[in-house]
């Protein structure tokens, strides 16, 4: 053989490989985050601020965020799941749609466990307990179960049928020993416009959703339900703090992505978002906005996704629920 037909054989034989070192890394094109609620509320701002760091992070790449709301985050998470599992799509996924939906709903659209691999937990969030200083007289929480129960029920709104806030106000009926009467609303600013207007006593909204109107001296808080009480509003103490040690719950926001993305993938997403989320200025703009930074592991996230799964099982059995 001469040296010719060697060298054009050598050649063809590395073509693949140039191939695979040409190929592009990713991402090389603009990344999607599929948010299941309305511009403005907590699962948005949390999208934005991470979608923020990470555009900065890929060299102001892109990275775009699709707000799908309705049906308490299910349509959101249907399309998700539907996506090419190529690491274009993502969802920012909260304790409703993966935890607290299989067992809510008596036929959900998509599978958590099966059509969706996690990759980070971004944040927690606690909720705080707030009533209207105009039409409820408690300021603690023990003055707002004497009040109720002079009342004809305990209306408690809810941003929407299956979420947190809903089956919070469960736990919390079942703490104090009432049982509360669910008002679902489509929007969260429709459930806030039920508390301004009176229509429902009090309502579990986040931490950052419930500061601004607390420092407006709009609405009062009464209590967090948090381990500790959040950074935003210090002042308020947590329900274990007024003698409801059991009551202590939160909701988490993290990013997942359709089943079968490649782990490669997805592990340089976790890498990059863990990244984001603990720099200084990620972590402060989050804190600002009234979240908890975590930034896990991918196993840490399933295995949270799996036990919050049990534990709001518990409670939506409790209360007999069932969406179709």
């Amino acid at each position: 053989m001469n040296f010719t037909r060697r060298l054009a054989l050598c050649a063809a034989a590395l073509v693949p490989f140039a191939a695979a070192a040409q190929a592009p890394s990713y991402p090389n094109k603009p990344v999607r985050i599929i948010v299941g609620f309305p511009a403005g509320t907590g699962p948005d701002i949390v999208a934005r601020l991470l979608a923020q760091k990470l555009s900065e992070g890929w060299g102001n790449l892109g990275v775009i965020v699709d707000n799908k709301p309705g049906a308490a985050g299910l349509i959101a998470a249907s399309e998700a799941a539907r996506a090419a599992p190529d690491g274009y799509t993502l969802m920012l996924g909260e304790t409703g749609q993966l935890a607290i939906a299989p067992s809510s709903y008596n036929k959900l659209p998509y599978d958590p466990a099966r059509d969706f691999v996690p990759v980070s937990q971004v944040v927690t969030a606690d909720f705080i307990l707030l009533v209207n200083p105009q039409k409820v007289p408690a300021r603690n929480v023990k003055e707002y179960v004497d009040w109720t129960r002079q009342q004809k029920g305990m209306f408690m709104a809810t941003f929407g049928a299956g979420t947190p806030g809903h089956f919070g106000a469960f736990m919390f009926g079942d703490a104090v020993g009432i049982k509360p009467e669910a008002v679902h609303y489509k929007s969260t600013g429709d459930a806030m416009s039920g508390i301004f207007g009176g229509d429902v006593s009090g309502v579990f909204a986040s931490a950052g959703l419930a500061a601004p109107n607390v420092k407006s001296g709009k609405l009062v808080a009464l209590a967090s339900t948090g381990a500790q009480r959040t950074a935003v509003l210090p002042e308020v103490p947590t329900f274990k703090e007024q003698g409801y040690a059991n009551l202590e719950f939160n909701s988490w926001f993290g990013i997942v992505a359709p089943a079968k993305t490649p782990p490669d993938i997805v592990a340089k997403l976790n890498a990059d978002i863990v990244r984001a989320m603990r720099s200084p200025d990620g972590q402060k703009k989050m804190e600002d906005a009234g979240f908890h930074v975590t930034g896990t592991t991918q196993q840490e996230f399933a295995a949270l996704i799996a036990a919050d799964t049990a534990k709001w099982g518990k409670a939506v059995a409790a209360t007999g629920f069932k969406a179709d």
